[in-house]
């Protein structure tokens, strides 16, 4: 049974997040009613992360399986024409070995969060970034994100309706930069709770913004309480940028140039 890998980029917006739910759209359904439509098969499509609602993503990692052999080239090429016009694009399609997953193989998740730092509202950003209209010192925020770097109960900073078994989590990056008006979170980990990334942000604002002092982000944090957690912010700003797999182990398999006016 052939396993196929995607890189996935999407627009949130629209979507309940990425896990299929009831009465409700997801990345996950749109794409596996997309393979449906090519290939008659009714498959599970597993994700490397669980994207929430209003969430995007730029480098979404995923695998299924089918029955049938497919050439991965023709994949990309067939679900980009069943997605077109969705906020759901297809960035590549390699076959895999069935060793490969995309969730538990996964050894890194890097995620952006994108601050738009002015007073006028958004237009062509709108849903697409967190719209901050006080000023916010990044230097500032740098050093709030240094007290979250390392391995650490987590508690306050995950939702309460977050189902992982430990608030436990080691972060590896935490970086704030300025581009202009623009204001950006970076963060990579083996893996991350629920909400965590916009409790960060929503924080650590807090603190660039100089309502709270530096120290109150370890006093937060040490709470290990979600009602001492800041304001989360917005899913607007949030996108997961790439999935990161261990380079000793090779899952793809190699294909012969894909020959598109071939019939399959």
């Amino acid at each position: 049974m052939p396993r196929y890998k995607l890189l996935i980029e999407y627009d949130g917006r629209p979507f309940s997040g990425w896990q299929r739910q009831d009465n409700a759209p997801s990345v996950m359904e749109l794409i596996e009613d997309s393979i449906y439509t090519f290939t008659h098969e009714r498959i599970t499509l597993f994700g490397a992360g669980r994207t929430d609602s209003g969430v995007h993503a730029t480098g979404q990692v995923a695998h299924f399986d089918l029955e049938r052999d497919w050439h991965s080239q023709k994949i990309t090429a067939a679900l980009n024409f069943f997605l077109k016009e969705t906020g759901v694009a297809v960035l590549g399609a390699w076959k895999v070995t069935g060793e490969f997953d995309s969730r538990f193989k996964a050894v890194k998740r890097y995620y952006r969060y994108r601050i738009c730092n002015r007073r006028a509202p958004l237009t062509f950003e709108m849903g697409r970034a967190w719209q901050y209209s006080f000023p916010i010192d990044v230097e500032l925020m740098q050093q709030g994100a240094d007290r979250l770097i390392g391995h650490h109960d987590f508690t306050t900073f995950r939702a309460t309706a977050c189902q992982a078994k430990s608030p436990w989590r080691t972060m590896e990056m935490l970086r704030v930069s300025r581009e202009g008006e623009w204001v950006y979170l970076d963060a990579m980990a083996r893996s991350f709770l629920h909400n965590q990334i916009r409790s960060f942000v929503g924080s650590l604002a807090e603190v660039g913004s100089g309502r709270k002092p530096v120290d109150w982000i370890t006093e937060s944090l040490e709470a290990r309480d979600r009602q001492a957690c800041g304001p989360v912010a917005p899913p607007d700003g949030l996108y997961l940028t790439r999935v990161d797999y261990r380079e000793d182990e090779v899952y793809e398999i190699v294909e012969e140039p894909w020959r598109g006016h071939k019939k399959d």
